[in-house]
């Protein structure tokens, strides 16, 4: 009874630890160098053009919110959320490796040539990615945010850089932590936005070293449930095969993510090690309950995530097309 009183009080301390967390994530918003109204008079119609795009584009393609959010992702961990993932030349952070199954830039593209139409020379793409992300969450059931404006396009570019940076599911938390933390996030963030991973599919090429000869041992992971590992094997048969990273509920955004860890079927290696590290266990523990806090938080997080801004020192620019910096003659 005494072990049961004291699991009780840890979990209840958490849950409270939690919503304060929640709370002061919340009341960042205020913090932020990027205002809410950046296009209040220069382009009123921006959110209602994102939204109804993507609305559209989600209805053909339900596998675009998740990609569109990856998409938001990558851009933000190299160089800050400046766009720059969006540029396509030989050696761009679009052509790396581990952008390679990126999708969702002909949605960016539609929604620009739409926006331009609106309000000509006036929106960055990287604040069109930012709402679009955004916009991609609501439409599979996901929190709404308000998103800070005025970004700027970024007008460098490299593979190199996405393949050193982007993280692809083999880091231990350490690693991941450290990248967190130079990007301006922390232990919180990196559970939170993990939660992403509750809708949308990765290649069987991502953790096929986990089926079958995980750290050279030819075993499997032993982390892993036994009917998921059998699963995984009969799926991940090809390389080249998709697998959902929330086998439960891959089309709803909830906190099924968080309990799918708890039974050992994390898809990836760096989201089933969030349970098993001391750092990162509790939080886990406690999102796995607790949808509205994992909403609340999410949404700050999203809005931190998309504040980072690395690129400041080249300038930025408002580009025309997406896919290409601006002639000099612009």
């Amino acid at each position: 009874m005494k072990s049961f009183s004291s699991s009780i009080m840890t979990f209840v301390s958490l849950t409270m630890a939690l919503f304060f967390v929640a709370a002061v994530s919340a009341s960042e918003y205020d913090d932020f160098d990027l205002p809410f109204d950046y296009y209040s008079l220069s382009c009123p119609t921006l959110e209602s053009i994102v939204h109804k795009k993507m609305e559209e584009w989600v209805k053909k393609d339900y596998s675009l919110a998740p990609a569109l959010m990856r998409l938001h992702f990558h851009d933000c961990f190299v160089r800050g959320c400046d766009g720059s993932i969006l540029l396509e030349h030989e050696g761009s952070e679009r052509s790396a490796n581990a952008s390679k199954t990126l999708r969702g830039f002909e949605v960016i593209d539609d929604i620009k040539k739409e926006v331009e139409k609106a309000c000509p020379k006036t929106v960055s793409c990287a604040d069109i990615l930012t709402a679009a992300a955004r916009d991609a969450t609501v439409a599979v059931g996901g929190p709404y945010w308000m998103v800070p404006y005025g970004r700027k396009d970024g007008t460098v570019s490299t593979a190199k850089e996405a393949d050193e940076l982007v993280p692809m599911g083999h880091e231990l938390v350490t690693d991941l932590l450290e990248f967190f933390q130079s990007k301006g996030l922390n232990v919180l963030d990196l559970v939170v936005l993990s939660g992403a991973h509750t809708i949308g599919r990765t290649t069987c090429e991502s953790l096929q070293y986990r089926l079958y000869n995980y750290n050279g041992t030819r075993k499997p992971d032993s982390r892993l449930d036994h009917l998921y590992l059998n699963y995984l094997g009969r799926k991940c048969r090809w390389a080249s095969e998709y697998v959902d990273l929330d086998a439960v509920t891959p089309k709803k955004f909830d906190v099924q993510y968080y309990k799918n860890l708890q039974k050992g079927m994390g898809l990836l290696l760096t989201d089933q090690l969030l349970y098993t590290d001391p750092r990162t266990a509790p939080i886990v523990t406690a999102l796995a309950s607790q949808p509205d806090v994992f909403e609340s938080m999410f949404a700050a997080s999203m809005v931190k995530l998309g504040n980072i801004q690395d690129y400041l020192s080249d300038g930025g620019e408002v580009r025309l097309n997406c896919a290409r910096v601006n002639s000099p003659n612009y």
